[in-house]
Parts: C-alpha cells; sequence; structure tokens
C-alpha cells in the first residue's frame, strides 16, 4: 500500500490529471464544439472531461470530503470541500490561446487550506498551503522554487497593474468595474493569471472584475501564502464570488481598495 498523500500534494494530483485531459482537446481545437450556458459564457465538452478526471482522482482519495466544481455543481457535505474550476479561461482556450488554467483548492472549515493553478499550455503550476507558503514548478513537478511577492514599496500611481479577464472575454462592464484603478495607473499586458504574477513579485496589483469562487479560491490562497493581500468590497478575507482585488502588501491593497470602493 503506497504512501498517503498530503491534501496539498492530492491537489497536485488531481490538478495534473486535469491538465492532461484539457492538453489533449486543446490539441485538436478545430474538432472542438462550442456551446453557451446561460449566462453566455462558453462551455465545451473540455471542461466537462476534465472536471470529471479531477473529481475521480479525489473522489478515490478522499472518499467522505465534498466537491464543488463550476460543471458539475457540488456533491457530498462536510467540513471539507475541495472546489474546482476546471478550465477557468475558456473563452481563451476555444481560440488556442495559452493563457487559461487548472484550478484546485481545499477548504476546509470555511478556510482553503490548499490550493493549485495550473497553466498546463505553459507547463507551469504555482500551489500553495496553508502557513507552508507558495511554490512555483512546472507540470512534472519537478523544479519547485518558492515564490514572493515584489518587496518593494510603491505608490498606487506606479504600481504595475493586471486586469482580469482578457479579450476575448471582456465585457463593457469589466471595463467599468477596472476603471478607477486604470485611471490611476494603467494596465500591463499578462502573460499568466495577473494573480499568479502578483504572488511572483511580477506585478504589484490585480483586480479580478467578475467570477465565482472556484475562480478565487487557489489564487487566493497563492497570493497570501506568497506574502501578499486578497479581498473584494467588503476587505481582506477568504474567496467569494464578486470583484476579487490582489495586492503585494497590505497598504497598496487599501489604497487600491478606496479607489475601487469609495466610502
Amino acid at each position: 500500500m503506497g504512501r498517503v498523500q498530503s491534501d496539498a500534494e492530492l491537489a497536485r494530483t488531481a490538478a495534473l490529471a486535469g491538465a492532461t485531459v484539457a492538453l489533449k482537446y486543446f490539441a485538436e481545437l478545430a474538432g472542438l464544439p462550442r456551446e453557451l450556458k446561460a449566462d453566455g459564457s462558453v462551455v465545451t465538452e473540455a471542461d466537462r472531461a476534465t472536471e470529471a478526471a479531477i473529481r475521480a482522482v479525489l473522489a478515490e482519495a478522499r472518499p467522505h470530503d465534498a466537491i464543488l466544481g463550476e460543471e458539475g455543481g457540488e456533491t457530498g457535505a462536510g467540513e471539507r470541500r475541495w472546489i474546482i474550476d476546471p478550465i477557468d479561461g475558456t473563452a481563451q482556450f476555444v481560440t488556442g490561446d495559452d493563457r487559461w488554467l487548472v484550478l484546485v483548492a481545499l477548504e476546509e472549515a470555511g478556510e482553503i487550506v490548499a490550493g493549485v493553478a495550473a497553466v498546463p499550455a505553459q507547463d507551469r503550476v504555482w500551489w500553495a498551503r496553508r502557513g507552508g507558503g507558495a511554490f512555483e514548478t512546472n507540470l512534472d513537478g519537478k523544479a519547485d522554487k518558492r515564490i514572493h511577492v515584489s518587496d518593494r514599496r510603491t505608490t498606487l500611481s506606479a504600481a504595475r497593474l493586471g486586469v482580469v479577464p482578457v479579450a476575448p472575454n471582456v465585457y463593457p462592464s469589466d471595463l467599468a468595474v477596472a476603471a478607477p484603478l486604470t485611471a490611476v495607473t494603467p494596465a500591463v499586458e499578462w502573460d499568466v493569471h495577473a494573480g499568479l504574477l502578483v504572488a511572483g513579485g511580477t506585478l504589484d496589483l490585480a483586480v479580478q472584475t467578475r467570477g465565482e469562487v472556484w475562480d478565487f479560491a487557489a489564487t487566493s490562497l497563492i497570493v497570501t501564502e506568497a506574502g501578499g493581500c486578497y479581498g473584494g468590497v467588503d476587505g481582506i478575507r477568504g474567496p467569494r464570488a464578486g470583484v476579487s482585488l490582489y495586492a503585494a502588501n497590505r497598504s497598496l491593497w487599501q489604497e487600491a481598495s478606496e479607489v475601487l470602493w469609495p466610502a
């Protein structure tokens, strides 16, 4: 009988299983039908198959845990809940843009304790465990390096800002949400999710203009374990639906939040 994986290791194993499936579909995009959900967002067979692969790994290893997935909804109950976004950025995925992610996180007693954000088409993975720091590696996990937010102290006007989402998934409402910040400090282009770049020190600030808990569960932990801050209109706390703000430090987060959400 093999060694039982830790929750963080299992999250990585599950994310890798999903990444393997998603990459097969990504290699054959021409034959992949696109569908629209009720909210107008794109979904494909790749999303569902990727989530199924992740769920299978988690269900086998932790059969008593609940699972919440973007495509399959919630199954099970209890204080431990895995949260899955099988392909975050399907709109990018179907156009051949390599910035899509596979997101897996574990919530225990209402707190995110493990999180993985894989960017399979770039052979990159970010992961964190509560109290254990944040790391970047490749898909095979053989090049782990600890990451940390930037330690440079900057004003809001000089901050390096990233905005999520990007075309072709940007609506006028997204531009309106980000406008107060982009009026102060112009947004820069990013090659992976801007929140992850905050965690790694490349950006100082990132705003994601919309999303559900599965969009933020993994990335929120990665940023905070890298020394940064994550929160929304109701302050610095765990992931939830809505607008999310990532920052390299508390003072920059506070300054940006006052611009986004003036009292």
